[in-house]
């Protein structure tokens, strides 16, 4: 701490020890202890008896070098012979802690500098040792945009194909057959539709126009009729009005498709699903196997999955949540386990 000022003490002490010499070999003919007026100074002989001093405080410590005593600083130094008896002389400066403050100073200035310094390094590191993650994720990134933009074309010709075939004029087997295609066509084309969703929603311009929430439920609801079937659930639907909302059709449809392949897909096999559309409000509701009370803060979350019987990755319910955010539609959950779970949107 006083390594700034200790260097000036040093000179200030050298020249009294210089002046004390002089005195010393003049052999009394000048006497006359040496005063500046920058400092203040003091003699002590060997058995720290005062001999001299112009000191303001006398309460010095010979056995150290240098220290603070109140707002004065001491510095001891020892003459190479005993000048006048004199084996310490002591330096005695006021203390404007002007030391303190450039300490301070030079702590701010070269923390910031090693903190630029520090953060450069890291920033440096972290871009080297991310580079091949960073490449893997866009190598995983193309290869799902590649994959999904292929999966397009044999889901849609599965699908085009199943709708041709005159069921009527199968066998039955063969018709059980054709029915498990078309449930797993369709299951394939919903999470094709939903991975395309959260890869490029974000490049896709909503087209806002007034849709007619009976209509895309009716189709919705067809769409997803055989779906149901197998697992011999009933659509009760109280959907006589024609309600509309401004909003684009595609995303409105894929906001219901994924409450309806949940209320399927977490339902008992015999259950129901009711549909009630009235006003600015819409009710999905399953009689399923419901969700605890506290996990329902949570079922928004992509890649949360409250039962894991069921296939899925969890994202069908945060791409719901993102179409309601996008259009101002409230959602509201109700679930009891055991019992089922209601899905309300209010607008």
């Amino acid at each position: 701490m006083f390594s700034q000022i200790r260097p000036k003490l040093t000179e200030y002490a050298k020249d009294v020890i210089y002046r004390l010499k002089e005195m010393h070999q003049s052999l009394g003919e000048d006497l006359h202890y040496p005063r500046y007026s920058g400092f203040k100074s003091a003699i002590y002989d060997a058995d720290h008896v005062k001999i001299f001093s112009l000191l303001e405080n006398n309460s010095v410590k010979l056995d150290k070098v240098i220290y603070k005593t109140g707002k004065k600083i001491h510095f001891i130094k020892e003459p190479d012979a005993y000048y006048l008896g004199t084996k310490y002389v002591v330096i005695e400066v006021e203390d404007n802690e002007e030391w303190l403050k450039n300490t301070i100073k030079n702590i701010f200035i070269f923390g910031f500098l090693f903190l630029i310094f520090m953060g450069f390094i890291g920033y440096f590191l972290t871009k080297l040792f991310l580079k091949p993650m960073k490449e893997s994720f866009m190598l995983l990134d193309n290869f799902i945009k590649d994959t999904t933009h292929e999966l397009n074309t044999p889901i849609s010709a599965i699908l085009a194909n199943i709708e041709t075939i005159d069921k009527h004029k199968i066998d039955e087997k063969l018709q059980k057959k054709i029915n498990r295609i078309d449930i797993a066509a369709r299951t394939i084309s919903n999470i094709y539709q939903d991975l395309t969703y959260l890869i490029l929603h974000k490049k896709i311009s909503s087209i806002i126009e007034n849709v007619n929430l009976k209509e895309l439920l009716l189709q919705r609801v067809s769409y997803f009729k055989i779906l149901a079937q197998s697992k011999k659930i009933d659509f009760v639907l109280n959907i006589n009005e024609d309600i509309f909302i401004e909003a684009d059709k595609k995303k409105m449809a894929k906001l219901i498709d994924n409450i309806l392949s949940n209320a399927i897909k977490y339902n008992r096999v015999g259950g129901k699903i009711y549909i009630t559309l009235k006003d600015r409000y819409l009710s999905i509701k399953d009689t399923g196997i419901g969700i605890p009370k506290e996990k329902i803060k949570d079922m928004f979350k992509r890649y949360k999955r409250f039962n894991q019987s069921e296939g899925g990755f969890g994202i069908g319910l945060n791409i719901v949540y993102m179409i309601a955010k996008e259009f101002s539609i409230d959602i509201e959950i109700k679930s009891k386990e055991k019992e089922g779970t209601e899905v309300i949107l209010r607008w």
